[in-house]
Formats: structure tokens, sequence, C-alpha cells
């Protein structure tokens, strides 16, 4: 039988040979915003035959979006010329398509490394002023940030879209809006976060305004035959926070503005947060948005075997699947899998010596024919 994982498919005019995503990792080696050397290895390495689609890191639309100082910016001419030289590197050699997440960190930006420990920074490491839906730190030990205004909120719609804009003139393939992880448009969406009294906040339809907003001003300035996705953490993981209903509601409502996917991951909005881990623990999610708002999902967390990722596609719990760690493991993952599943996947050309269909001498044990 043949493989699921390795079925190609499409999302509008884009189509990925395998269902194999490399998720965004955040790697705080930028400079200024920018992207380095680093991200030439980064990238480079996933796109030779990581998966079938390599995610950029958490990409943010504004200064104060930022999580660190180190952290990937996407609103500047810099930015963007530092970006398009990595991506056309990835476009030279590798064989991946290619896709970026735009995010603003809200109140859990101007933070340390995590390296360093990752607490709020110090006024005399650079620390920045942070903004939220309400003014609620991410923890007791925290700093508040400040309530955004009706013009904070018009400049930030706006900065998802600016960047898009810069995404699309890089050449992306696809784009993403982060909603998920405890940043800005999860604080919007949970009621934990969001203790907003204006149209903003209170019921779920006011809640999703805001996310609703700047998705809807990212997919204009999108071409109409790329596909565009956004990521979600689908429950919060403490009581009185968002759940899995509210999220089959709000997967529905992107879907209307053009949404072709959601990514499923769970928590990081609240430090109390209790998370059951386990390897492929967010995919009942995604399979019951996947079913419930009618729209294809992808899956992350703890998702590191071949079998894992076969049994969720074929058993239809989601579209396709995402791997972080498991890609910086073994960043040859899809051309393993395939070997281990009986399948065939994409090699960039200057490394096809090493294909075991041409080195049969090499890989006695191998099991496509």
């Amino acid at each position: 039988m043949a493989s699921a994982l390795f079925s190609p498919i499409k999302l509008r005019e884009l189509e990925l040979a395998n269902r194999i995503v490399v998720s965004p990792m955040c790697q705080y080696n930028s400079e200024d915003g920018s992207a380095t050397d680093w991200h030439l290895m980064h990238l480079g390495q996933f796109s030779l035959g990581a998966g079938g689609l390599v995610m950029t890191e958490m990409t943010n639309v504004s200064p104060e979006g930022r999580i660190t100082l180190k952290c990937a910016g996407m609103y500047s001419d810099a930015h963007e010329a530092a970006m398009k030289r990595v991506i056309d590197f990835c476009r030279k050699y590798g064989v991946a398509k290619l896709g970026l997440q735009l995010a603003h960190a809200g109140r859990k930006g101007s933070t340390q490394l995590p390296a360093a420990g990752g607490k709020p920074l110090k006024p005399e490491e650079g620390a920045f002023e942070t903004i939220a839906p309400s003014a609620l730190p991410y923890a007791p030990d925290w700093p508040a940030p400040r309530a955004m205004t009706q013009a904070d909120v018009e400049r930030i719609v706006n900065a998802f879209a600016e960047s898009t804009k810069r995404a699309l003139r890089i050449g992306y393939d696809l784009i993403e809006m982060h909603g998920g992880h405890g940043y800005l448009i999860h604080q919007f969406l949970s009621p934990l976060s969001n203790h907003r009294t204006d149209e903003y906040g209170g019921s779920l339809e006011n809640r999703m305004r805001f996310p609703l907003r700047a998705f809807a001003a990212m997919r204009a300035a999108w071409p109409s035959d790329k596909p565009m996705g956004a990521r979600i953490s689908a429950v919060d993981w403490v009581e009185g926070g968002s759940n899995i209903e509210e999220s089959v509601v709000f997967a529905r409502e992107l879907k209307k503005l053009g949404c072709d996917y959601v990514d499923c991951s769970s928590g990081g909005l609240d430090a109390r947060q209790q998370v059951p881990f386990a390897p492929g623990y967010n995919a009942p999610f995604a399979e019951r948005i996947r079913k419930e708002a009618d729209i294809p999902t992808m899956v992350v967390g703890l998702i590191t075997s071949p079998r894992l990722c076969e049994d969720i596609i074929a058993s239809g719990k989601a579209d396709f699947v995402c791997l972080a760690r498991g890609a910086m493991w073994n960043p040859r993952f899809a051309w393993h899998a395939a070997e281990e599943l009986g399948a065939e996947t994409p090699y960039a050309p200057k490394y096809r010596a090493c294909h075991p269909t041409l080195r049969p001498q090499i890989f006695p044990n191998r099991k496509v024919a």
C-alpha cells in the first residue's frame, strides 16, 4: 500500500511532494532583526531533504513584537534583503517549498535569550515596552504590558499586511499567521489574557475580531493563487482558558477569510499550564478541527518517528505533520522516513549520489526497489 505520508497534496496552486513540514523554530541568531549566515545553514540544510515544506522561524512584524533582541523581523528593507538572500540560497540548492510565519509576541516580548534564562529584560539589558490586549502580565513576576489602544490595533493590523508584502517580494511560496503559543493573536483569543470591554473583548466573537482583522489584512496582501494558513493553540491547558470548541469556531471563521489550513499546537499562554506531553499529543485537536471546521490541518508536538507520522496522515487526524526538534536531530528526515516506509521523496540534485537507488551496494537492506 502506498504511503499516505508521501502522497502529494495541493494547497491552492502550490503542490507539495509530501506531508512533512519543518516547523517554524525561533533561532535567536538575527542581528537587529536581520537573518544571518546562521539562517543560511539552518534553513539550507532542511531545504535539501527534511520535508516538503520548510517554514522560516517566527518573524516579527514590528520592533516591539520581538520576543528577544535576537529575534527575526520583517519590518524594514534591511530585514527583507537579508531574508531574501537566505531564501534565494535555499531555492537555488534545495527541493523544499518555503514558507514564512509572521507574528507579534505581545506581552511575551522583551525577554532574555532562552539560554540566559528567558526572563524579562532589565532596562540596562535593553528592555522595551510590550503591548497586549489588556495590562495583564504573563506571570506574576513579569512586568505588565501596556493595553493596546485603537491606534495600536490599526498599526499592528497594517504591520501584518506590510510584512506580508515583503514576504511576497522575497519569493515565499506560503505564509502563515502565528495565532498560538501565547503571543499577541493568542492573547486576544483567550479570556485569560483578554479582559477588554470594547469590541475586541468579552464574547468569542469580539475576542476573534483583532485576529481575524490581522488575517484578512494579510490575505488581501497575498496573491489569491498562493496558500496562507494560521497556527493556533487549540487549548490553553488552564481552567477558564481557550478550549477546543472555541478553536473550531475560530477555524471556521478563518476559512471564510481564505485560510487554507490550520496548524494545531496548544498552550503557551499561561505559566500555570499543565500540558500532558506525549508523542502526537495535539493530534486529537487537529482531527477535530479538520472534521468540524472542514479545513486541512497540520499538527505539531513530539512527532519524531516515521511510523507516527504515517499513522497520523493515514488515519485522517491531520493532513500534514510538523517536525521541529525531530528535524533538528535528523535534517534528512524525509529521506530516512521514505526508506522506512518504502516510498520515494525528492533529493537535491547535488545529493542524488547518496540516493539508495543509485548506490544499492551501500544500502543492501533498503525497501524501495
